[in-house]
C-alpha cells in the first residue's frame, strides 16, 4: 500500500469510529471552552502594555536562532530571573511551550535504570516525555497514593513522580502535601506540571506549590503561560544545577529556535498586569462557586474547585449530541470523547472565566441535561 492510500485508510477508520477531528474557527459563542481563565488573552490593557514594552525596548521580530546560537538576549535572561523570583526557585529556563518543557525534562533527566511513575491522567506531554526517556516508566491510579507507594517500593534507580497541580480533564487537584511526604519517604523527585494553576492561584500567579509553601520541596516545576497567563511559552523552575543540565542535555531546548522577543515581552508584561490585578483570582473563585451552587444535584459532575468543571456524559454519541445542543443555544462547550478519556467517562469539559457573566453561568447550568 502506498503512503496516500494508507493515510486515506487511517482517516476513513477514524471517521467510521466517529472520532475524526477537524480545525474550527472561533465560533462567536459564549466561551466556556478556552483556557483563558483570567481573561488576560483578551485584555486590551495588557495588549497595550506589551506594545509599549516592545516599542520602548526596540526588540526584533524574531529570535533568529536557538538560545545557544543567536536566540539568547539579556532581556530573556532578565525575564527568567523575574520568573524564578515569582516561582520561588533558584533559577528558571524559558521553553517554547509547556509540552516542550515537559518533553525536555522527562526525556533528558531520568536515565536508563531509573523509574518514572506518572499519574494515569497526566497530560500527553508527560507520557510522551517518559516514552522518550530510557528510564522505566509506569502509571499509577489517579491521585491514588497507595498505588503510587506500592510502585515506589518496586522502583529502581533514581525515582521520579510526574503529576499535575490541576488535571486538565477532571479539574481536580493533586494531593500535593501528602505527595511531598511520600516522595521524601522514598527519596523520589517530583516533576510538577503547574499548567492549569499558573496565574489562577498563588502570590503573583505563582501556582499551587508556592501557595502551599512547598516550592522548595519539589525538584522540578513546569509553568505554562498559554492558559491563565494569556500568552505563550513556559518555563522550568528549579535549582541552578537543573537549569544548567537542561541547557546542556535537553534536546527540545538545544535544537529549537527560541521564542521571539514579542513572546518574552508578553510573559513579562502579563505577570506585571496580573500582579496589579491579582483580585482576578478571587473574582474567578466567585464564578466557580456560582456555577457549583446552581448545578442541579442529579447532574454527574466530577468534584472540582478549579476553573475546569467536568460533567460526565457517557458515550461518545451522547456527549457529542449534548454539546451540539448547548452550542445551538450559544454556549461554546466541547465534548471530550474516548479514547482521550476512558470509555464510559466521556464528558463535557466546561471552563469558567472571569468574563463569563453571572447570567451566562446560571443559564448554562439550567441548560445541562438532568437525569
Amino acid at each position: 500500500m502506498n503512503l496516500d492510500n494508507w493515510l486515506t485508510a487511517k482517516l476513513s477508520e477514524r471517521k467510521e469510529l466517529n472520532l475524526f477531528r477537524t480545525l474550527k474557527s472561533p465560533s462567536g459563542l459564549i466561551d466556556f471552552c478556552s483556557n483563558d481563565y483570567l481573561g488576560l488573552a483578551r485584555s486590551k490593557e495588557l495588549t497595550q502594555l506589551i506594545n509599549d514594552k516592545l516599542e520602548r525596548l526596540s526588540l526584533s521580530n524574531g529570535a533568529t536562532g536557538s538560545r545557544l546560537l543567536s536566540g539568547n538576549s539579556n532581556y530573556t535572561e532578565e525575564v527568567e530571573q523575574k520568573l524564578s523570583a515569582i516561582f520561588k526557585s533558584e533559577s528558571a529556563l524559558i521553553f517554547n511551550s509547556g509540552y516542550t518543557a515537559n518533553l525536555a525534562v522527562l526525556s533528558s533527566v531520568p536515565q536508563k535504570g531509573d523509574t518514572i511513575l506518572y499519574d494515569e491522567l497526566a497530560h500527553a506531554c508527560i507520557k510522551d516525555g517518559a516514552r522518550l526517556s530510557l528510564a522505566n516508566r509506569h502509571s499509577f491510579k489517579h491521585n491514588n497514593l497507595d498505588d503510587l507507594e506500592q510502585k515506589l517500593n518496586r522502583a529502581t534507580g533514581k525515582k521520579f513522580i510526574a503529576v499535575e497541580s490541576v488535571y486538565s480533564m477532571d479539574g481536580d487537584l493533586c494531593p500535593l502535601v501528602e505527595l511531598v511526604k511520600l516522595s521524601e519517604k522514598y527519596d523520589a523527585s517530583i516533576v510538577l506540571d503547574e499548567a492549569h494553576s499558573t496565574g489562577v492561584c498563588g502570590i503573583s500567579g505563582s501556582g499551587l506549590a508556592t501557595s502551599l509553601g512547598l516550592a522548595n520541596k519539589i525538584a522540578i516545576r513546569v509553568y505554562t503561560f498559554g492558559k491563565g497567563i494569556g500568552c505563550h511559552g513556559a518555563c522550568v523552575a528549579g535549582n541552578k544545577n537543573l537549569i544548567e543540565y537542561l541547557i546542556n542535555f535537553a534536546r527540545p531546548f538545544i535544537y529549537t529556535t527560541a521564542l521571539p522577543p514579542h513572546s518574552i515581552a508578553s510573559i513579562d508584561c502579563a505577570f506585571d498586569y496580573l500582579n496589579s490585578n491579582i483580585t482576578l483570582q478571587d473574582y474567578l473563585k466567585k464564578k466557580i462557586s456560582l456555577f457549583k451552587a446552581h448545578l442541579h444535584p442529579s447532574i454527574n459532575s466530577i468534584e472540582s474547585e478549579s476553573s475546569i468543571q467536568a460533567i460526565v456524559i457517557p458515550g461518545n454519541e451522547y456527549a457529542r449530541s449534548v454539546a451540539s445542543n448547548l452550542q445551538s443555544r450559544s454556549f461554546d462547550v466541547r465534548p471530550i470523547l474516548s479514547p482521550t478519556v476512558p470509555q464510559g467517562a466521556e464528558r463535557l469539559r466546561i471552563c469558567l472565566h472571569t468574563y463569563n457573566t453571572d447570567e451566562e453561568i446560571i443559564s448554562l447550568t439550567k441548560a445541562l441535561p438532568i437525569k
